[in-house]
């Protein structure tokens, strides 16, 4: 009976030796605003868990448009929660894996060799020949930022100044290397050294609802909950907040 019992552990022991051997990789796709964010906190969860993350940085809306034709993700990290509900609606997500992880917020930023500016009204002038945003089409913060210079009656005056990135972290870039002389970007993106930024009013746009879900699809639900969990645990509410969002 004892050789049967250490025969029964030796084998739970192998199991769990393989198991730990062969770690698991997870795939997400997260928005481009998390860029600095969750390369933090995924080489953390990777050090405590021995599993890996690859991340995909991109626009929500093409990253949507991706998962709907079969990218094959474990996770979505989205910077609008209305894209996250349009997924679980085709049926492409797990339901009760859906969390609320932050709230983003924007900022006005300016190249450090542009005059300093002080409010939104300040993107009219003449020196400010170029506007960085996000492109309204396919990405939060670009919709965020459309809708805080329509109610700044901002749009119809500087339209013809704005150049479009395909990302929020592309707009951020072009602001770096002087293509752009200032725009309007993500707050957790904006620490940069080329780069001031002012905060801009909350009131100024609807909510940034940042939420994220795991892929209907995946073949690794456990390690995906694992993730998110870790994402919204204290630990990665603090980090997250480190970067400038908001989270409950």
């Amino acid at each position: 009976m004892l050789l049967k019992n250490s025969l029964i552990l030796l084998i739970v022991f192998l199991i769990f030796s393989i198991t730990q051997a062969f770690p698991e990789e997870l795939l997400v796709a997260a928005a481009s605003d998390l860029t600095f964010a969750f390369n933090k906190i995924g080489k953390i969860f990777e050090s405590e868990t021995g599993n890996k993350i690859i991340f995909t940085f991109g626009s929500t809306g093409m990253l949507a448009e991706q998962i709907r034709h079969g990218a094959p993700y474990d996770i979505f990290a989205a910077a609008d929660d209305r894209y996250i509900m349009s997924l679980r609606n085709e049926n492409l997500l797990i339901n009760d894996s859906v969390r609320h992880y932050a709230a983003g917020r924007l900022v006005i930023a300016y190249n450090k060799n542009i005059k300093q500016i002080t409010s939104l009204k300040d993107l009219q002038l003449k020196e400010i020949k170029y506007i960085a945003i996000a492109n309204p089409d396919h990405a939060p913060y670009g919709i965020a930022a459309k809708k805080t210079l329509a109610r700044s009656a901002l749009w119809d005056k500087i339209k013809n100044k704005l150049i479009f990135g395909e990302n929020v972290r592309q707009a951020l870039q072009f602001i770096q290397t002087g293509n752009a002389d200032a725009g309007i970007i993500a707050l957790s993106i904006a620490k940069v050294p080329e780069v001031n930024y002012i905060a801009i009013s909350e009131e100024l746009h609807p909510p940034i609802n940042q939420t994220m879900a795991i892929l209907k699809d995946t073949s690794k639900q456990k390690v995906a909950k694992e993730f998110i969990d870790f994402v919204c645990s204290k630990k990665g509410k603090a980090m997250l907040e480190e970067y400038g969002y908001k989270t409950k």
